[in-house]
C-alpha cells in the first residue's frame, strides 16, 4: 500500500461508498466512546459523593474526552492507511480512508480541526484546575495522535495498552475529580484503575481481531508480540482486577452498594470465554462493543453505587 496520501479510485468506484454521515460516524468508531464516558461518569460520581459535584466542569471533561477520542480514531484512521496497516482487504469494519470513502487529507484536517476543539473546550477547566491542566490537556491530545504517528507510534511498538489504561483511566477519573474536588485522593486514583483495565479490554479485542493483518504490516501490537493466548490472559486478569476493586472500597469502610459492579462478573467470564473461543471477524467485532457495553455498565453501576 502506497503512502503517498491519494485513494485509489478503483477502490472507491467499487465501495459503494455510505452515505457521507455514516461514513463519518463509522470512523469515529462509536463502540469505543464508552472508554471517554465512563471516567468522566466516575470521577464524577466520587465528587458527588464528596458534596464537590459541578455540572459545568463534569460537561467539559465530558466534551474534552469525547472529542480526544474521536480525535484519535481518525488519527488512526489516517495513519494506519499511511503506513500500510489498513488495507481494503483488512479484517473487521472497512476504514473510511483505506476504503476510498474519504480523502486522506480531509481525514487529515478533520482531525486536525476536532483536536483543536478539544483543546478549546479543554482551557474551560484551567480556571478550575490551574494552568497546569494546560499541559495535562495537550499531553492527551499529543499522545493521541502519537497513537499513531510519529517515527515510534505508540501502537506500532506496543504501548497502546498503556496508553489507554494511563490517559483514559488514572488521567481522566483522577482529572475529572479533581477540577470538581479540588483534591485528588487515593480512592479517586483507585477507582481510575478498574476503567483503564477495561478501557484497553476494548483495544485488546480490536487487536485481537487484527493481529494477522497488523504483524503484516510490521503493527507490533502486544497480541503481535506475544500471541493470542497472552491476550486472552492479560484480557481474564484486568476483568478478574476491575471486580476486585468494589471489595476493596467495601474493606475501607464503604456501604454494600460499592458492590454493584461485581454483579457484572458473569457477564465478564462469558466475554472471556467468547474471547477464548475466537470465531469469525464478525463475532470478534460484536464482542468489541459488548466489551465496550461492559465498560459503560461498569461505570455506570460504580457510580450509583457511590452516590447511594
Amino acid at each position: 500500500m502506497s503512502g503517498s496520501g491519494e485513494p485509489n479510485p478503483s477502490v472507491s468506484e467499487r465501495s459503494g461508498a455510505p452515505a457521507a454521515w455514516r461514513v463519518w460516524l463509522g470512523a469515529a468508531r462509536p463502540r469505543t466512546l464508552p472508554a471517554a464516558i465512563a471516567p468522566v461518569a466516575v470521577g464524577s460520581a466520587l465528587a458527588g459523593r464528596d458534596g464537590r459535584f459541578d455540572a459545568a466542569a463534569s460537561g467539559i471533561c465530558l466534551a474534552f474526552a469525547l472529542l480526544v477520542q474521536v480525535g484519535t480514531n481518525f488519527a488512526n484512521d489516517y495513519y494506519d492507511f499511511a503506513k500500510g496497516a489498513d488495507t481494503v482487504g483488512r479484517v473487521g469494519p472497512r476504514r473510511a480512508v483505506a476504503s476510498g470513502w474519504v480523502t486522506p487529507k480531509a481525514m487529515r484536517r478533520t482531525m486536525i480541526a476536532v483536536f483543536a476543539a478539544a483543546f478549546l473546550v479543554g482551557l474551560g477547566l484551567v480556571d478550575r484546575g490551574g494552568p497546569w491542566l494546560v499541559a495535562v490537556g495537550l499531553a492527551c491530545i499529543g499522545c493521541g495522535i502519537a497513537y499513531t504517528a510519529g517515527p515510534v507510534p505508540l501502537a506500532y511498538v506496543g504501548l497502546g495498552d498503556v496508553f489507554v489504561f494511563v490517559f483514559f483511566g488514572l488521567v481522566a477519573v483522577c482529572a475529572t475529580y479533581f477540577v470538581q474536588a479540588g483534591r485528588l485522593t487515593g480512592e479517586a486514583l483507585l477507582a481510575s484503575v478498574p476503567i483503564g483495565l477495561l478501557a484497553a479490554n476494548i483495544l485488546l479485542v480490536n487487536n485481537y481481531r487484527d493481529a494477522e493483518s497488523d504483524a503484516a504490516a510490521g503493527k507490533r501490537t502486544l497480541v503481535v508480540r506475544f500471541g493470542r493466548r497472552a491476550a486472552r490472559v492479560q484480557f481474564g486478569v484486568s476483568l478478574a482486577v476491575a471486580l476486585a476493586v468494589p471489595f476493596v472500597f467495601l474493606l475501607e469502610g464503604h456501604r454494600a452498594w460499592c458492590l454493584l459492579p461485581a454483579a457484572l462478573a458473569p457477564l465478564g467470564v462469558l466475554h472471556a470465554r467468547r474471547l477464548r473461543a475466537g470465531g469469525s471477524p464478525g463475532e470478534l467485532v460484536s464482542l468489541l462493543g459488548d466489551t465496550g457495553r461492559l465498560l459503560a455498565c461498569y461505570a455506570g453501576l460504580f457510580a450509583l453505587g457511590m452516590i447511594l
